[in-house]
């Protein structure tokens, strides 16, 4: 049980997490701040915090649990905001979709305080965004990935795996270098391809008429090109060498498929897709059958 959350950021993914801290009983109060007023006034509307705070010092003032769910551009900023507020005994942690720039950032930002900050990374969302599409249930069986620093406390870290753990989420530990190609490859690529493929066909003359035929597949392949611009500008750029060494491996790939149909190579095409379809076929997510 914490006392105190300080929430930083009153949107989706730190909404979600009072909301389902507050479900499981494992929080008494929730100190909220966003930089709009009329958010954090309705954070207090949908009872995700129990106090409206005007800085994210406030927030964090008092809290034996802190939560950064800013833009990962945003978290150097407020980690030195908050490290004043912040003793031996809080546990710190972002949800940012990258880790080594979130890592470097806390290393400038928090200095003594490091040892309280393990970076986080739920691997959970919706392509809708803002407080009132917050869910306490949105981490629920979810993947959660801890990038501990070389001086993070092992008791913080045994706190936060008990935390997620205890939101039903599976935790899995790695460095943040491993964390960011990984996520390059599954994650970040995908949104990139997305957002390549909405802009490819709408930048055509028949376009919108291509759109207005398109179905289920194409709804769910490009689902996640409706996500917020300015979170996934932030991912993109803060993960960029490791999203440019997955494009080019996409690219090499597709590349192939394009000279084995220029070719009319049937026997070798179908090779490929099988293998593509055995593959999808075998893969878990997290853990389950998708």
């Amino acid at each position: 049980m914490f006392e105190r959350l300080g929430l930083i950021g009153c949107g989706l993914m730190g909404g979600s997490f009072a909301l389902a801290l507050k479900r499981a009983g494992l929080v008494r109060s929730v100190a909220g701040f966003s930089p709009s007023a009329s958010t954090r006034q309705r954070a207090l509307q949908l009872g995700v915090i129990d106090e409206a705070a005007a800085s994210p010092a406030v927030a964090a003032t008092g809290a034996d649990l802190v939560l950064v769910a800013v833009p990962v551009g945003a978290i150097e900023s407020t980690l030195a905001a908050i490290a004043e507020q912040v003793t031996a005994s809080t546990l710190v942690m972002d949800v940012g979709s990258t880790k080594s720039d979130v890592v470097a950032a806390a290393r400038r930002a928090m200095l003594a305080q490091l040892s309280s900050f393990v970076p986080a990374h739920p691997v959970a969302g919706k392509e809708l965004s803002g407080i009132d599409h917050a869910d306490a249930g949105l981490y629920a069986g979810r993947q959660v990935v801890l990038t501990p620093t070389e001086v993070t406390g092992d008791a913080q870290l045994v706190r936060a795996r008990a935390l997620w753990a205890a939101l039903g989420c599976k935790v899995v530990t790695m460095t943040p270098q491993a964390h960011d190609a990984a996520f390059a490859a599954v994650s970040h690529l995908p949104h990139l391809v997305a957002f390549a493929l909405m802009n490819a066909i709408g930048a055509q003359a028949r376009g919108d008429e291509f759109l207005a035929l398109a179905g289920p597949g194409f709804r769910d392949f490009t689902r996640i090109a409706a996500s917020e611009p300015g979170m996934w500008c932030d991912i993109l750029l803060g993960n960029r060498e490791q999203v440019l060494l997955q494009s080019q491996q996409l690219q090499r790939a597709l590349q192939e498929l394009e000279q084995l149909i220029a070719h009319a190579d049937a026997e070798a095409l179908r090779a490929q897709i099988a293998n593509a379809s055995a593959a999808r076929a075998q893969w878990r997510m997290g853990g389950q059958q998708d």
